[in-house]
């Protein structure tokens, strides 16, 4: 829809039958705002004009931002007055009809031909199909490349609109190039179209024509890759999250987390709820891009991270970046009371030594001890660190250390937390430390 448009200079045209797309865009909203273009070139009171275009800009607003879930804070408006002699013609004189935007948070409005090309779309076209459904009732509507100019998001928003406002009452047929306009969850109503070339015996290139397929998968890969785009998109969104989601650094943490608080179950005592996933991010650097691409679903997340000295700008970025409350970002450093933490840390230096010669059937001369483990390297606070630092100097019979073995063991063995040393309750104390920390946020 045209945004500025002279209610004289269209009443010519449409006399004239040169009404442009634009234009006939704008005589659709006046129809669906009550009203018709001769009424307001006849008119003699001009507040009865005004208001109703002010209710037909309403209706308008409040169907488009039931779909357009892009910015809430915008409102449709359209206003009739007189033309200014130093405006360009036609709309220096004469009844004139602007649409402007309004941005309730910035409390400033600007004309409709400012907007996006994306929402200029989108508007027109529902203003444009609420016209076609009162004079024609049930249709059969094609559309090609719907929404090419609207933002990924935007375009979900549209397939949205397909679905609820279209699909119960009209056959809807249209081609898309993008990704986000296939329907993942209904491939069924999916058709690829290829130009199908071969090759004769002599290695010649043929074209068989134009085919029209069901089976979606089975096209050449340049057909299939928006399909491919959209499933992958789904089951993205779709991999180990869940509404309460705990971002880890990696696998081994995961079964470090489901030992312990299995046996801290057990004991009564504080312990992670059955409603969290636990998900590896990967490190610190990660959890800002995995938080930023499901940032849309609304998830409830809380980070536990390990921890050291040089990742504080990556730590700093994730603070600034504000999407996540500092408090839900959970370092090893705060659990194990010290400057530099993995999960590995929560364990005390005599129970993980006594870990990892189970893990790895550590016995005689290679037999770890605590004093072995807090000497290997002594730079460092971190168990972890100190492990591998060890694990060097062993005979290459024993295997190199891997942070997924004792986790692995510890998952499976149990019963090593079952002993009520030292050791062990203040290894236990600090997970539920931890996991206390978590339960706030369930």
């Amino acid at each position: 829809m045209a945004g500025e448009i002279s209610i004289n200079q269209l009443a010519k045209d449409k006399a004239q039958g040169g009404i442009k797309d634009g234009d006939q865009v704008f005589l659709d909203f006046l129809e669906y705002a009550g009203t018709t273009l001769e009424d307001l070139t006849g008119a003699t009171r001009f507040e009865e004009m005004n208001a109703k275009c002010e209710a037909a800009a309403n209706r308008i607003t409040d169907q488009i931002f039931e779909y357009w879930t892009q910015n809430d804070q915008l409102e449709i408006e359209v206003r009739l007055d007189e033309g200014k002699p130093e405006d360009k013609p036609p709309f220096n004189s004469g009844p004139v009809a602007r649409a402007r935007v309004k941005n309730n948070l910035h409390r400033v409005t600007v004309p409709f031909s400012e907007r996006s090309a994306g929402f200029i779309w989108f508007f027109s076209f529902l203003v444009k199909f609420a016209q076609i459904k009162k004079r024609q009732g049930n249709v059969i509507i094609l559309l090609d490349e719907p929404g090419l100019t609207l933002h990924g998001t935007a375009q979900k928003d549209l397939l949205r609109y397909f679905r609820e406002q279209l699909e119960p009452k009209h056959q809807l047929i249209f081609s898309t190039h993008s990704p986000f306009m296939v329907p993942a969850d209904d491939l069924a109503s999916v058709r690829t179209v290829e130009d199908v070339v071969k090759r004769d015996k002599r290695d010649r290139a043929y074209s068989e024509g134009t085919k029209i397929r069901p089976d979606v998968l089975t096209t050449d890969p340049q057909t299939n890759f928006p399909i491919f785009g959209a499933m992958g998109f789904e089951v993205t969104q779709g991999l180990i999250i869940a509404p309460d989601t705990l971002l880890v650094e990696g696998p081994s943490d995961i079964l470090y987390l489901q030992a312990v608080s299995k046996k801290l179950q057990m004991l009564g005592r504080t312990h992670l709820d059955l409603k969290w996933a636990i998900c590896p991010s990967g490190g610190i650097d990660k959890v800002l891009p995995f938080v930023k691409l499901f940032y849309g679903n609304k998830l409830n997340v809380v980070v536990l991270t390990d921890f050291d000295r040089g990742q504080k700008r990556k730590l700093d970025d994730l603070y600034k970046a504000e999407l996540l409350e500092d408090e839900r970002i959970i370092l090893a450093t705060e659990i194990a009371d010290q400057d530099e933490a993995d999960i590995e840390d929560f364990f005390t230096t005599e129970f993980f030594a006594d870990l990892v010669n189970h893990a790895y059937s550590l016995a005689g001369k290679n037999k770890l001890t605590a004093k072995k483990l807090a000497d290997a390297e002594e730079g460092t606070a971190r168990l972890v660190k100190k492990a591998e630092a060890y694990f060097r100097v062993l005979p290459d019979t024993v295997p190199m250390f891997s942070h997924y073995d004792p986790a692995y063991h510890l998952l499976t063995h149990p019963e090593l937390l079952d002993a009520n040393t030292k050791a062990v309750n203040d290894t236990l104390d600090r997970f539920e430390a931890a996991f206390a920390r978590i339960a706030k946020y369930v």
